[in-house]
């Protein structure tokens, strides 16, 4: 799945939207997304001057992002899912047991692991890995919720 595709699926844009292809997709089990690292984002600016490092919540977004594309893909097709999802929109719920293992830093290439656990109703688990090449760098378990865009403040 390329950047068009995801665009189609995600609601995120620049400068949010943090994955930049999906290498791997076996619908409702697990997701492999990709997110290229370059100086020029612009949290770098402040994220340190001289040493810039990706912030950890950012990493952890770009997972959830990764995560929200897996939740969808029971729909089928990139059509299909993208038609699923015009009129629905995910919430995280609750992100535990987070691990950092090192700084991600421009030039890197982070690569998002994601396995769904468990998908009851409109909720559903996910266990989620950050690599730099073999390098772990993140981890989570993440949970999220379906939601209809009309009801969400009901």
């Amino acid at each position: 799945m390329d950047i068009a595709q995801i665009m189609k699926i995600l609601p995120h844009r620049y400068p949010f939207l943090l994955v930049d292809r999906i290498l791997e997709l076996v619908p409702q089990e697990k997701i492999v997304g990709l997110k290229n690292v370059t100086i020029n984002e612009q949290f770098f600016q402040g994220h340190f001057p001289g040493h810039p490092v990706m912030p950890g919540v950012l990493i952890l977004e770009s997972m959830a992002q990764v995560a929200g594309i897996l939740a969808f893909s029971g729909a089928g097709t990139v059509e299909e899912i993208e038609n699923n999802m015009k009129d629905k929109v995910i919430y995280f719920m609750s992100i535990d047991k987070v691990k950092f293992r090192r700084p991600v830093v421009p030039g890197d290439q982070l690569r998002q692991e994601i396995v769904q656990t468990r998908h009851r109703g409109t909720i559903a688990s996910f266990e989620g890995k950050a690599y730099v090449g073999e390098d772990l760098v993140a981890e989570a378990q993440m949970k999220a919720i379906l939601v209809d865009r009309e009801t969400e403040r009901d």
